[in-house]
């Protein structure tokens, strides 16, 4: 024992002399202090000689206890005894809780030697693990357990690997068999299972311990490695032999003692001792124990409730915690669960609260050496460790610690030893996306770092406690053969996870580029996978019967060998593979039993698309709605409805007529709603759209080319012209397309100069003639001699044009109601008006006056005067000519040939035309001598070039027109004629066309393109053709697409039927005499293929109401509400909303039931009369409305007193009254529907032109058995008297209550029926019963023959409450026996008082009894309600009565005084109502309460205060007046939060001054330190004043705010509360002033740059950065630069950001930085070929190998997503030349 005395002290200097010098990784390295101990300086070694020696003169200590700390992991060694408590418990492995929060691992082969020797053996006979006892059976989360550390390991990154064991041989090991004595505590591990009992391991060699059965409080049998602690109850043969006793209640109590031996060395952890206190200090005690041992108890053991009890020389008992056998430290616990009764399992072992991170957390103390306790918001406690204080690299400074106030933590683990939260307040901590696995989402994009690549996969490391694997199968879209070669430690990697497994920490993610970027939705749950969902997944495995396709999570799905492929698949491995990423539909799902069925081979481009478009809004060629919201010069800044989506509506794409599109630009102001507007595409400047006709039918019709693979040779396309060069124009398409029309090819005649031949945006159709696949070019010609085009699109166009000009007179005459516009508005060419000749100008223009034209100026030119008396004052008839309503002028001609009567036209005719008036787009022209004038278009086609030089188009020439239309009602009645040269043109053209293709030849067609509705075919003659989608199979199978079964580049057998046009799709019969066949029509049916009758279209009148129909859906018009259907080439239907779905909720989204091109089965309902020439089509099965059908129906007006009137299929309405709206009703029956509401209903009956409807579920859903709680009533019949009955209030008035019991009968509730209460006035009931409001009554009587029923609402009748609450305080009715009996009663006693009466009385008496006839006869004619009549001098005697009590008692009679006093009693109350004196007196007397209201008083009284203190209990509720906002002030004063809310609370109210007052008082309170708090309050008054006070009073609340803040954040803020509130001048002159003021500031530069340029002030913002420039220091000069280039970027003009980037790079070619963010914004704003000479240029800078490497790798992955497989190979061709290159450099 002599090697325990002086030793312990000087080797305990040494270990904290270790703790203080050493990191981390090399703490546990125990001989490099002894090596350096040995170079110690000689006055070192001295002074430790001293010390030495000065221990040693203080006498002879066991060990010694200097400094109370908590558990370090530093301090930790192997072999150091510890208490833990199991935690939690997987299959290999335990997790240990130790004290101070540590955590440690219990590896299966540290549990005991038997144990492990059984899985030794089972491992080597290869058997089956199954059959040992798992770990979870030996331990059990919550048990303590005595352990040892048997490794510490360093692992990567500093981090500590803590193994522990609980083998007794190493707890146990320092005792021997002789130092074993009764009442020893030990623990052990069950070695083996006896007949009687169990042989215990308890790890001490030559000793036996057997516990008996009946010893062991468990009734299972224990089983080998179980873990045990057990009390020693018998010693034999010298501790050979041990009997053990499980007694939980004596292990727990048991005390060890001097008596028992115990030392330091045979000290374990866990023992219960009795302790006696030495020293108190502020981090915890010191005791001593076993009469001459030292200890300590730090803080986190000691038991709080007693903390302030602990003195020293109290004796306590204490739980041993862990003992360092090399410095003899031991300490030991103080709280309650360690100690007796408990000591052997905690309840409390986890908690739920891990990775919450906490607010307002407040530190209540702070130990320097050991870390913090923070109280939470909930009062718990929480323990930081002094490491988890700061940032890893970060200096230790407690003082700014102790300083806060307040602090945010975030809870890291549990400590179970200590029963505390574990928090930590680094912020990297608490701001850490993924703390837990639990945080980490299946499907989210992660990064991850690369740890190690083993043979499973890549392992990788999320953050700190987070590690996850990329299997092998998923490093790539493809499987990698060497994946070291692209994988390395420390590399950063794009991950999407697949699966997470919290429990078990496991994580799986993938790199496979098409699961990352994926927009599909996530199949993640076997819920998820709703039938027809597409989605990513891979294939796991292939058999011969098909492929397993693995999803996220744990999701699977047999893929059958039929749905693999549209084709035979005999042998799947050979077209998949293990790891292929694929598309997949889910066809069948079963959750229960997890079996998915998906299909490859069912996929369709419209499912992607669908699925796509249900997660982005923006699609090219959708139809929107939108508001002017500001007019610049090329075009309008719109809204898109009802999202209010900002878009750009240029000026040259609101119509196609050049002159019209500035005419419609400047009739439109702000607030305008635009309506058929088409989204066209998205650039920097967003989301640009289009109103151009032409356009929007070709995005209509699909005939776009989506891309430049698409386009073909001879292919025609609708553009528009983007830009003019002297060697051609650009052409500018939809889906990003653009081609050049060379100069040869822009007209017919030569041109010298091309700017004045087109205008820009103006609309063209061009025809593809040369493509340069490898350059992505292509050329176009504008010819209009080699282009396919039709007459009716010249007409189309025509009559579009004047509508646009209609609706620009419309527009500016709605603008006011001025009598100019009014006259200007009734006025059109071709009128004739009469006039007066004002004045003749000097070139020979008269001015003329009319009446109806007084404020308009009318003109008509020296042409249109020839031949006419033009003097001053003549009277003349004029013809208008032109409306010009933006310059108020009327143009009119005079000619005798204009003016006079008009003939008639006549269909076909020929006739000259000449030319009257000419603009651009149109002309007016007149008919021969018919007195007729037309408008014609100037260009009769798109691209025609109108030759100025030539008089063809000019006043007076003359043209040859035929009459298509003598009154066209389009044109407003004005003949529509075609130029004849035109005609004959066209049908040319369509002569050659159909000698090529002959109607009904046959031909041999070539599938070029899939779409729903139809297929695209190559002709051998080289033209495009069609066939329809009911041209493709005889029967098609209902829900097929039957497009789908054609596969491109198949060749068909077709025969030619007719054709369409190409806008429009007008279709063009056999049987047109001419048609235009811009794209022939095609079929493929072999019944048409063989029929040699021509007869092969279908007509409108062949179908018939009823006739069910094979159709295919097209698209949802959101507009009409309507779906668009085809049912052949020549007929379209269209299907009302209601029509369509089977459940209300489907009206929601009906597009997504829409799916183009899918077979379905509709019922004929008739033609469609807003829509000529189309069927009227039901998918429902019902086409037509009748009594007992169930359809859908919309609620278009709701009517309170009424019900609902809703609007049913086919143009039919009804109306569904309050008692068919349920089975069960309810109080407030309408409250759940709405206007607009898509609701199931069915017919009941037709009524006066509308149909009766009933929502009651019984009869909308008759197959299923409906609960009835009211059940309808039919007729009168129905009825039985006692009956029971529910309905709703229809009146309440002098004769009663009505109450309806069915839609066509009510029922009458008689007053003295209603309530037991005395009812004077029916207003009263009014009141309280309104109007639907749903009562329960009993029938009294049923009149069959008049239809009436008499209802009661008495509580008696129907046990329901009564109708009028108790709180009025009314009289109670009298029943009708006690009535009577009261009556007689009454009469008895003023007989008998009138006789003792004297004369005066007598006749007083007479004229009361006169009264009370009165009233008697009143009540006799009363109708139903009953009158309460008291004689005026009840009250006295009543009063006489009471006063003379005594001496009526004395009386002997037979009358019963008490009973009459009690009937007298609400003749008393009644009669305060009639006199105002005993009103008086009754007030002045105090109401003698009840029993029962007394306690219904209290009981109120008592929930009212309850609830008032929950509130306030509760932080979270809202204060709701000023009381519980100062209350809530008095706690917290500085907190600018509540002052704020309190101004709100009073600006919700109006009260303006109150809010200034509590702005005032929030100034003067809060604490001149809270300097942020203060600006709140200073940034609201501030904005208080913009909103409601005036500029001058906004300025002062801004100098005084200066005066106490600092300045610039209060400018800024000022700044940009103007911005926002668009006081764009005071914003502008503010910032002025700052650059003034804060020269040096750089802030002010970049806030007022990003104004600028938001602003559209690129110049202004230039000027600025120039004279920060000069302002501002060069450190500050790059970053700067950089900022305004990226607003430029942003906001402004990007050629000149990017010349500011290439400034900067100029001088600073070496920031990679710099380089990064110009790549990132050229990507965003520039083109390709600008991006590709970036990355050219910076992979040829001097930097460094690495840096080149990033950006090659950047450069690769833009080509992989933007470019070629030819360009990603020269970008490698190019990496692989830079490597090369360095590598000569460094050989040389």
């Amino acid at each position: 024992m002599e090697e325990d005395f002086p030793r312990g002290g000087t080797h305990k200097s040494s270990v904290d002399k270790s703790v203080k010098s050493h990191e981390v990784d090399n703490l546990f390295q125990t001989q490099e202090p002894e090596v350096k101990k040995k170079r110690k300086t000689v006055k070192q070694d001295e002074g430790e000689n001293f010390k030495k020696l000065k221990v040693d003169t203080r006498g002879l200590k066991l060990n010694t206890a200097d400094c109370v700390e908590v558990l370090h992991l530093l301090n930790l060694k192997v072999g150091t005894l510890l208490l833990g408590c199991v935690r939690e418990v997987s299959d290999m492995e335990a997790v240990v809780g130790l004290p101070s929060g540590l955590v440690g691992y219990l590896p299966i082969r540290n549990i005991c030697d038997s144990y492990t020797k059984i899985l030794i053996e089972q491992l080597d006979s290869l058997d089956s693990l199954e059959e040992v006892v798992t770990l979870s059976e030996l331990l059990t989360p919550g048990t303590l357990v005595r352990c040892v550390v048997s490794s510490l390991n360093s692992v990567s990154e500093g981090q500590i690997s803590l193994k522990l064991s609980i083998n007794p041989k190493e707890v146990n090991k320092c005792l021997s068999p002789a130092a074993l004595k009764p009442g020893m505590t030990l623990s052990g591990c069950v070695e083996s299972v006896e007949d009687h009992g169990f042989l215990v391991d308890i790890g001490i060699s030559g000793t036996k311990a057997f516990l008996p059965k009946k010893s062991t409080s468990s009734k299972q049998d224990l089983k080998v490695g179980q873990y045990v602690l057990s009390l020693i109850e018998e010693v034999k043969n010298e501790g050979r032999v041990v009997r053990l006793s499980l007694n939980p209640q004596a292990v727990n109590k048991s005390v060890a003692g001097t008596q028992q031996g115990w030392t330091l060395d045979s000290l374990l952890p866990g023992l219960l001792i009795r302790v006696q206190i030495k020293r108190v200090t502020p981090h915890g005690l010191v005791v001593e124990y076993l009469s001459s041992f030292s200890g300590t108890v730090d803080f986190l053991h000691i038991d709080q409730e007693k903390a302030s009890s602990y003195k020293s020389g109290n004796e306590v008992l204490a739980r041993v915690l862990y003992i360092e056998p090399s410095s003899r430290a031991v300490a030991l616990s103080l709280r309650s669960h360690l100690l007796p009764p408990g000591g052997s399992v905690l309840d409390n072992f986890t908690s739920e609260q891990i990775g919450e991170v906490v607010q307002g957390c407040k530190m209540t103390a702070l130990h320097h050496h050991s870390g913090a306790l923070m109280e939470l918001p909930d009062g718990t406690t929480a323990f930081v460790h002094r490491n988890r204080m700061k940032e890893p690299k970060e200096e230790f400074n407690p003082n700014r610690l102790v300083a806060m106030p307040e602090h945010n933590l975030r809870i890291t683990d549990y400590s179970p030893m200590e029963q505390i939260q574990m928090a930590s307040l680094r912020k990297s901590n608490i701001e850490a996306k993924f703390f837990r696995y639990q945080d980490v989402k299946v499907g989210q994009i992660i990064e991850a770092t690369v740890i190690s690549l083993q043979k499973p996969g890549v392992f990788v490391r999320v953050t700190d406690h987070i590690r996850g694997m990329i299997p092998r199968n998923h490093l790539a879209d493809v499987v990698l053969t060497n994946p070291e070669k692209k994988f390395h430690e420390g590399m950063t990697v794009k991950c999407r996870v697949l699966s997470v497994d919290s429990a078990n920490k496991r994580l799986l993610l993938t790199r496979k580029k098409a699961l990352i970027e994926s927009t599909l939705p996530i199949i993640q749950s076997y819920s998820d996978a709703r039938v027809g969902r597409v989605a990513h997944g891979s294939i796991i495995c292939v058999k011969k019967y098909g492929c397993i396709v693995r999803f996220y999570g744990e999701v699977k799905g047999l893929v059958p060998v039929q749905e693999l492929s549209t084709e035979d698949v005999t042998d799947p491995e050979e077209l998949f593979f293990v790891g292929q990423v694929v598309k997949a539909k889910v066809i069948k799902c079963n959750e229960e039993s997890e079996k998915l069925v998906l299909s490859f081979k069912a996929v369709t481009e419209v499912d992607v698309i669908e699925t796509q478009s249900a997660q982005f809004d923006f699609e090219i060629g959708k139809t929107v709605d939108v508001r002017v919201r500001r007019k610049v010069l090329d075009g309008l800044e719109v809204s898109i409805l009802p999202e209010e989506i900002p878009a750009f509506l240029p000026t040259v794409h609101l119509s196609d007529h050049v002159t019209n599109c500035l005419l419609l630009w400047d009739a439109l102001n702000e607030g305008d709603n635009i309506s058929n507007v088409v989204c066209l595409n998205k650039n920097k400047r967003g989301i640009n759209l289009t109103k151009k006709p032409s356009l929007m039918a070709c995005l209509e019709d699909g005939n776009v080319p989506t891309g430049f693979s698409e386009l073909q040779l001879g292919m025609q396309m609708v553009g528009w012209v983007k830009n003019i060069m002297p060697y051609g124009i650009f052409i500018d398409f939809p889906r990003g397309l653009f081609g050049l029309a060379p100069k040869a090819a822009m007209c017919e005649q030569f041109i010298k100069d091309t700017s004045n031949i087109f205008a820009i945006g103006q609309t063209v159709v061009a025809k593809v003639t040369n493509l340069d696949e490898e350059k992505n070019r292509f050329l176009v010609s504008l010819k209009v001699s080699e282009l396919n085009l039709s007459e009716e699109d010249t007409h189309a166009r025509l009559i579009q044009g004047q509508k646009e000009r209609k609706a620009i007179i419309e527009m500016v005459t709605c603008r006011g109601e001025s009598d100019l516009l009014e006259q200007l508005s009734s006025v059109s060419v071709g009128d004739k008006i009469k006039m007066v000749v004002e004045d003749v100008k000097e070139d020979g223009t008269v001015t003329l006056t009319s009446d109806q034209l007084s404020e308009a100026i009318v003109l008509a030119s020296k042409h249109h005067t020839t031949g006419v008396n033009t003097t001053a004052g003549c009277k003349v008839t004029a013809v208008v000519l032109h409306v010009n309503p933006l310059k108020s002028q009327v143009l009119v001609s005079l000619l005798p040939t204009l003016t006079r009567k008009r003939k008639s036209l006549s269909k076909n005719s020929e006739l000259s035309a000449t030319i009257q008036y000419i603009d651009k787009d149109f002309a007016v022209v007149s008919l021969g001598d018919t007195g007729h004038l037309t408008v014609i278009p100037t260009k009769t086609q798109l691209n025609d070039v109108v030759d100025l030089e030539s008089k063809k188009f000019s006043i007076g020439s003359c043209l040859n027109v035929i009459v298509k239309n003598p009154s066209s009602e389009e044109l407003g009645g004005l003949p529509l004629v075609a130029c004849k040269g035109q005609d004959q043109q066209v049908k040319s053209k369509s002569k050659e066309s159909a000698q090529k293709h002959s109607l009904g030849a046959m031909v041999t067609a070539k599938v070029t393109k899939l779409k729903p509705l139809g297929v695209l075919v190559m002709l051998p003659s080289g033209t495009t053709g069609h066939i329809h989608v009911s041209e493709i199979e005889e029967s098609p199978v209902v829900g097929s697409h039957p497009t789908s079964s054609l596969k491109i580049g198949a060749e068909v057998q077709a025969k030619v039927i007719g054709g369409h046009t190409v806008r429009g799709n007008r279709f063009l019969p056999v049987t047109h005499p001419d048609f235009k066949l811009a794209l022939p029509e095609l079929t493929i049916l072999p019944r048409k293929l063989e029929d040699d009758s021509m007869q092969t279209v279908d007509k409108l009148k062949n179908y018939k109401p009823g006739d069910e129909v094979i159709c295919f859906l097209s698209k949802y018009d959101k507009q009409l509400k309507c779906l668009e259907v085809h049912v052949k080439s020549n007929i379209m239907g269209t299907v009302e909303l209601l029509a369509m779905i089977s459940k209300p909720g489907q009206a929601n989204n009906p597009q997504k039931l829409v799916k183009p091109g899918q077979a379905v089965l509709a019922k004929v309902v008739g033609n469609n009369p807003s829509r000529t020439g189309q069927l009227s089509l039901s998918l429902t099965g019902v086409y037509k409305v009748e009594q007992g059908s169930v359809t859908m129906g919309m609620v278009w007006k709701i009517e309170p007193h009424r019900g609902l009137f809703v609007k049913l299929p086919f143009g039919n309405s009804g109306l569904v009254s309050l008692m068919d709206l349920s089975d069960e009703y309810s109080d407030n029956p309408l409250e759940p529907y709405k206007e607009g509401q898509v609701i199931r209903c069915c017919i009941i009956g037709e009524e006066k032109g509308h149909f009766n409807v009933s929502l009651r579920p019984s009869r909308t859903n008759k197959g299923q058995q409906e609960k009835v709680t009211d059940p309808e009533i039919q007729s009168i019949s129905d009825i039985k008297e006692g009956q029971i009955v529910r309905g709703y209030v229809k009146t309440v008035g002098v004769s009663g209550i009505f109450v309806r019991l069915s839609r066509s009968l009510e029922g009458r509730v008689q007053l003295q029926h209603a309530s037991k209460y005395f009812i004077n006035k029916p207003e009263m009931i009014s009141k309280h019963v309104t109007q639907n409001a749903l009562v329960t009554a009993k029938v009294l009587r049923v009149d069959t023959e008049n239809i009436h029923v008499s209802l009661s609402l008495l509580t008696k009748d129907t046990g329901k409450p009564d109708i009028l609450p108790e709180s009025l305080k009314l009289h109670s009715r009298l029943p009708e026996d006690e009535k009577k009996k009261h009556n007689r009663t009454k009469r008895k006693r003023v007989s008998s008082e009138s006789q003792q009466q004297d004369e005066k009385k007598e006749g007083k008496q007479v004229k009361e009894e006169h009264v009370d006839k009165k009233k008697a006869k009143k009540e006799d004619s009363d109708s139903g309600v009953e009158v309460f009549f008291r004689e005026k001098d009840d009250d006295e005697p009543n009063k006489e009565c009471e006063k003379k009590e005594p001496e009526r008692l004395q009386i002997s009679c037979n009358f019963s005084w008490d009973t009459t006093l009690s009937s007298l009693t609400p003749a008393a109350v009644d009669q305060v109502y009639e006199s105002s004196e005993d009103e008086e007196e009754d007030q002045s007397k105090p109401v003698k309460k009840t029993r029962k209201e007394l306690q219904q008083e209290q009981q109120n009284a008592e929930q009212q205060l309850s609830k008032l203190e929950a509130e306030l209990m509760d932080p979270s509720v809202r204060p709701d007046n000023t009381t519980a906002f100062e209350r809530l002030l008095l706690s917290s004063p500085d907190s600018s939060f509540l002052w704020l809310q309190y101004m709100a609370f009073h600006l919700q109210a109006t009260q303006i001054e109150q809010a200034r007052a509590v702005a005032e008082r929030a100034l003067k309170t809060i604490s001149f330190r809270e300097e942020q708090e203060k600006l709140n309050v200073w940034v609201a008054m501030l904005n208080l004043e913009n909103m409601y006070g005036t500029e001058e009073s906004l300025q002062k609340v801004f100098e005084r705010a200066i005066q106490y803040c600092e300045p610039l954040p209060v400018y800024q803020q000022l700044a940009d509360i103007y911005a926002k509130s668009d006081k764009l001048k005071e914003a502008e002159s503010l910032y002025k002033s700052m650059v003034k003021r804060f020269r040096q500031e750089k802030a002010v530069y970049e806030s007022y740059g990003s104004f600028l340029l938001r602003q559209g002030q690129s110049n202004a913002a230039n000027a600025l950065l120039q004279r920060a420039l000069q302002s501002l220091s060069n450190k500050d000069h790059v970053d700067l630069i950089t900022k305004f280039a990226r607003l430029e970027f942003q906001y402004g003009n990007t050629e000149r950001a990017k010349s500011m980037f290439d400034k900067v790079l100029g001088t600073y070619s070496k920031r990679t930085d710099l380089w990064s963010v110009f790549i990132d914004l050229m990507v965003k704003h520039g083109s390709q070929k600008e991006v590709r000479e970036i990355f050219d240029r910076v992979i040829h800078l001097s930097v460094s190998v690495k840096k080149i490497k990033f950006f090659f790798k950047r450069y690769l992955d833009y080509e992989r997503k933007h470019g070629t497989p030819e360009s990603i190979q020269a970008v490698k061709q190019k990496a692989l030349e830079y490597v090369e290159c360095k590598g000569a450099e460094a050989s040389s």
